[in-house]
């Protein structure tokens, strides 16, 4: 088990190559994870509709292990997920002084708008007459019906858990040693972000994307709101309570050593 240095070692060498993307690779490997994710959207869809005559919290159980599929799916393909990507950076900038803020923001920035082009084009594929199952499209509508009914306070909070969930999910990947425990904790961190719901930003979007495409009213002006705040939860969750408090942990440790 490496200690809190070996970790912080290990997420600057990640969090460089994160940097060092050029625009045409980051820009790529963001809309990859923005179809990506939509998997696990779907198949939270697919299998609650099919075992909601089971009851609810059968539905949502159910619903919440598929979709961890998905999160498997984003870290076994190395894709760009907006706030996944908080540790590794913010610790490479930490580590050198010839890295700016201005790295940090066109990563985040790029990440995040094209994880929504990426998966919206996706779901599109997604509501077309009898790509889904029967009932699935009826699913899909109360999970994105539930998550704008939630009011501003209710999303920033959700999304401060949402965002240090992800956020957790970025450094325990740097410091876990094998391909089993990487899919075991993308796994585990994707049923308990849907078990909630916790609100992040990409996914939370795409939910309700997906649920507008099978019909779900949805007024823009509070859909914008949204994305906002829950942006800012995330940002709160993943970047404040997680991301940096690692980052001195790891400084801490490596200031010991020496």
């Amino acid at each position: 088990m490496p200690d809190p240095a070996d970790i912080f070692a290990r997420a600057v060498e990640e969090g460089e190559r994160r940097l060092d993307q050029s625009s045409l690779e980051l820009v790529a490997t963001s809309f990859i994870a923005g179809f990506t994710i939509v998997f696990g959207i779907v198949g939270f869809g697919i299998v609650s509709a099919l075992l909601a005559p089971q009851g609810d919290g059968v539905a949502r159980i159910s619903g919440a292990l598929a979709f961890g599929v998905g999160v498997v799916f984003l870290v076994v393909s190395r894709a760009e997920l907006f706030n996944e990507n908080f540790f590794d950076p913010a610790a490479a900038v930490v580590d050198s002084n010839s890295r700016s803020l201005r790295s940090l923001v066109r990563l985040w920035v790029l990440t995040l708008v094209f994880n929504l082009v990426g998966g919206g084009l996706f779901a599109v594929v997604f509501s077309v007459d009898g790509v889904l199952p029967r009932g699935s499209a009826a699913a899909l509508r109360v999970v994105a019906t539930e998550g704008m009914a939630r009011g501003a306070s209710t999303w920033f909070a959700s999304a401060i858990v949402g965002g240090a969930l992800v956020a957790l999910l970025s450094f325990l990947l740097v410091g876990a040693n094998s391909a089993g425990s990487r899919i075991a904790l993308a796994y585990a961190v994707g049923v308990l972000l849907a078990l909630g719901p916790f609100d992040h930003v990409v996914v939370t979007a795409l939910h309700v994307a997906v649920g507008v495409l099978f019909g779900t009213p949805v007024d823009f002006g509070a859909f914008g709101r949204m994305l906002v705040v829950v942006t800012a939860g995330n940002l709160v969750g993943g970047l404040g309570l997680v991301t940096l408090t690692h980052v001195a942990q790891a400084m801490g440790a490596r200031a010991a050593d020496t």
